[in-house]
């Protein structure tokens, strides 16, 4: 699991996602899961960007669907 504060198109995240699927794709016991931000611009008020960036919340239930 990646988990950035980038969107998810394009981002580090993507591409350090790109590389561990093709070089270390047979490794995997499952696929490579990213939280990010969604594509939009940051908010400037701290009460909106907290809401639109990914939080302990996001992590945990991504988590818990790549446990199964």
């Amino acid at each position: 699991m990646i988990a950035h504060e980038a969107v998810q198109s394009g981002g580090v995240g993507a591409e350090i996602s790109a590389r561990i699927g093709s070089e270390l794709f047979d490794e995997l016991d499952a696929p490579v899961t990213r939280i990010a931000c969604p594509f939009s611009p940051i908010p400037f008020a701290p009460e909106l960007e907290k809401a639109l960036l990914p939080g302990t919340p996001d992590i945990v239930r991504a988590v818990r669907e790549l446990s199964g």
